[in-house]
């Protein structure tokens, strides 16, 4: 998994995480800011994952 480089509002997180899934971005997002609501720490891990995953590798263009 990767952070992604194209769907990104923070990090890239919910990008990369819809990418390896193969879902919507803005679904993986949706799903993100409601489970976010039930208590519990789920905003430490996504800046664990802002740090931990690396960024998904440039692009080659010619």
């Amino acid at each position: 998994m990767h952070r992604s480089r194209n769907h990104k509002i923070i990090a890239g997180v919910c990008g990369g995480i819809a990418e390896s899934l193969g879902w919507s971005p803005t679904l993986v997002r949706v799903l993100w800011l409601l489970l976010s609501l039930i208590p519990g720490p789920l905003w430490v891990v996504y800046v664990l994952m802002w740090i931990f995953v690396p960024k998904a590798p440039a692009a080659v263009r010619y």
